[in-house]
C-alpha cells in the first residue's frame, strides 16, 4: 500500500527573504539551513499581498485576496470558502493549526462575527473547550499577539498558566498586562514561556499523536516572529552586534521618480490624509524619516535575534520528525506570509511599497526522494500555488476547479523548470485611494495604481536594488505597453472556473 504523504507547513511572520544563514553570512539559522541542504530553495517566491490576513487566507484557499474576499487586515475570510484543509479532510487526512491564524479581525460585528476578536479572544474557558473545525483544521491552538501586544489570550495564555506562569500578564502591555511600554528590545519573558516554545512543544505533541494513530496529517506550525515590535528574550537580544551588520539605507534621490506616497514617507511631518477614505488608516503611510541610525542598527540586530531564536524551535520540530521516523514520508515547507523592510529605500515595516524586500519570501521544500536536495531554483513561486501543489502531491481530486494558484508539483520534483511565467501581487487598504497591483516576470516588475497615471517599472536584472523607476522613461514606453498587456493577460488567466462547461447552451 502506498502511504499518503504527510504535510508539515512551517511559517514565520514578516521574514525578509535574505535572512537565512546558508545564503547570508551575517545571520545564524542552522536548522533552516538543514532544510536548504536537504531540499530545494526557491529563490523567487512571492506573497500575493504583503500583509497578514490576505496572504494567509491565500495560503489555505489557493486564491488571490481579490478572489477570496479577505482583501485587507480588518476583514475576514468567509467560513464557506473551500480550503486546503477541507479538501485534505475529504481525502482522509487529519489537520491542525498551531500558532497564528489571523483569518479574522480583532473586532466582531453581527454581519461578520470573529472568533479572533475581543472579548472572546481572552475568554480562556471558551478556548479550553473549543473543538470546532476552523477553516478546515480539525484541531487548532491559537494566539493573536506579536511579542508583548495586549491581544494575548486563547490557547497560548492557557498554556502559560498550565506551565506555572501565573504572572504572565507581567510580560504584556496594558490593558491586558502590566509591562512597561517603554521597555525596548529585551522582552523579559522567560524563554520557557515564549510562544516559540509553546508552538514547538504543541507541534511535537501532535506529531507524536499522529504517529501513534498512524494518521496522514496536515499540520501548520505558524510562528509569530520576526514580526514587529522588535523584542526578544535574553540572550537572543544581544546575539548580534549592531555595529557589525550591513544596514540597508535610502539612496539619495531614489524616490524622485516614484509615486508621491514614497516621497511623503521621507518627510518629517508627512500628511497622508488624502489617501484615507474610511475611518481606518493605511499601513506604512506615515513618516519613515525619524528613525536614527543607532535605532536602525539595534532594530536589525534584534530582528536577526528573533529569527535565530525561532530557528532553534524549528529545529526541535525537525528533530521530532526524525525521531518519530516520519521524515521520509513528510513534505516539509518552510516559508513566510510576506517580507519586511528594515531600512531598504528608507522604509520600515510594510505597506504599499511593492519592493522585492516586501514581496519576496523565503521558500524551502523538503520531501526526501521526491524533491531534489541541496538545490536552488529560480522558478517563480507564489503562496497561492501552495494549496493546489500540496493537493496534487497528495492525489486529492477536484481542487483545480476551486483555486487560481497553479500546480507546482513537477517543478518541486525537478521534472519541469517552470509552472508559471509571472507573479501578481495585490495591496488594497481603501476603496480607491490605496489600491494597487504588481506584475513580475523573469526580469521586469510593473506596478499600477487604481485611477492613477503614475506607476513603477523596474528592470530587476539591471537594477536589482530597484533604485531607478522607468515608468516615465521615453526609452521604455514600448516595454511598458507590452508589460501592461501581459499584466491584463495575467488577470484574465487567474479567473476561476468553478465547474466545467457541460452543455452547448
Amino acid at each position: 500500500m502506498v502511504l499518503k504523504p504527510n504535510i508539515l507547513l512551517i511559517t514565520t511572520d514578516q521574514q525578509h527573504w535574505n535572512t537565512i544563514g546558508a545564503f547570508n553570512s551575517e545571520i545564524l539559522t542552522p536548522n533552516i539551513d538543514r532544510l536548504v541542504k536537504e531540499g530545494t530553495t526557491f529563490s523567487r517566491a512571492y506573497c500575493p499581498n504583503p500583509t497578514c490576513t490576505p496572504s494567509r487566507a491565500s495560503i489555505i484557499t489557493g486564491k488571490y485576496p481579490s478572489q477570496h474576499g479577505a482583501w485587507s487586515i480588518g476583514t475576514k475570510l468567509s467560513e464557506d470558502e473551500p480550503t486546503l484543509g477541507k479538501e485534505l479532510i475529504s481525502n482522509g487526512y487529519t489537520t491542525s493549526l498551531i500558532g497564528k491564524a489571523h483569518f479574522q479581525p480583532l473586532q466582531s460585528s453581527d454581519e461578520f462575527p470573529s472568533l479572533e476578536s475581543y472579548p472572546i479572544l481572552q475568554d480562556l474557558d471558551y478556548w479550553k473547550n473549543f473543538n470546532q473545525c476552523f477553516y478546515g483544521f480539525n484541531h487548532v491552538e491559537l494566539a493573536r499577539n506579536h511579542v508583548n501586544e495586549p491581544h494575548v489570550g486563547q490557547h497560548y495564555a492557557i498554556w502559560m498558566e498550565e506551565k506555572g506562569c501565573g504572572n504572565w500578564r507581567d510580560y504584556f502591555l496594558p490593558p491586558t498586562g502590566t509591562m512597561d511600554p517603554a521597555q525596548e528590545y529585551t522582552w523579559p519573558i522567560p524563554e520557557k514561556f515564549h510562544y516559540n516554545t509553546w508552538i514547538a512543544e504543541r507541534t511535537n505533541e501532535k506529531l507524536k499523536e499522529y504517529k501513534d494513530h498512524e494518521e496522514p496529517f496536515f499540520l501548520w506550525s505558524s510562528f509569530f516572529d520576526p514580526h514587529l515590535p522588535y523584542l526578544v528574550p535574553e540572550p537572543w537580544d544581544k546575539m548580534y552586534d549592531p555595529d557589525k551588520l550591513t544596514i540597508p539605507s535610502l539612496k539619495e534621490g531614489e524616490h524622485d521618480l516614484n509615486p508621491p506616497h514614497f516621497q511623503k514617507t521621507q518627510e518629517n511631518e508627512a500628511d497622508f490624509s488624502e489617501y484615507r477614505e474610511t475611518e481606518f488608516g493605511n499601513i506604512g503611510f506615515h513618516s519613515h524619516s525619524n528613525i536614527t541610525e543607532d535605532q536602525k542598527k539595534k532594530d536589525m540586530a534584534v530582528y536577526y535575534g528573533m529569527i535565530s531564536m525561532l530557528d532553534k524551535y524549528v529545529g526541535k520540530i525537525l528533530d521530532q520528525i526524525e525521531e518519530l521516523g516520519l521524515r521520509e514520508n513528510t513534505i516539509v515547507v518552510f516559508t513566510s506570509d510576506h517580507g519586511h523592510l528594515f531600512g531598504q529605500h528608507g522604509l520600515h515595516d510594510k505597506g504599499g511599497f511593492h519592493y522585492e524586500d516586501l514581496l519576496k519570501i523565503p521558500f524551502l521544500v523538503r520531501y526526501p526522494g521526491v524533491v531534489p536536495e541541496n538545490k536552488v531554483s529560480a522558478s517563480l513561486q507564489s503562496l497561492v500555488d501552495l494549496a493546489p501543489t500540496l493537493l496534487s502531491l497528495t492525489k486529492s481530486d477536484h481542487y483545480h476547479m476551486k483555486m487560481s494558484g497553479v500546480d507546482q508539483s513537477e517543478v518541486w520534483k525537478g521534472e519541469n523548470s517552470d509552472a508559471r511565467d509571472h507573479i501578481i501581487c495585490e495591496f488594497r487598504k481603501q476603496p480607491t485611494r490605496v489600491h494597487q497591483k504588481t506584475f513580475v516576470n523573469d526580469r521586469y516588475k510593473i506596478t499600477v495604481y487604481y485611477n492613477q497615471n503614475y506607476g513603477e517599472l523596474f528592470d530587476l536584472e539591471e537594477d536589482p536594488n530597484e533604485w531607478e523607476n522607468l515608468w516615465d522613461d521615453d526609452d521604455y514606453q514600448g516595454l511598458k505597453k507590452e508589460l501592461l498587456l501581459r499584466f491584463l493577460w495575467g488577470e484574465l488567466g487567474k479567473e476561476i472556473l468553478p465547474m466545467p462547461r457541460i452543455a452547448g447552451a
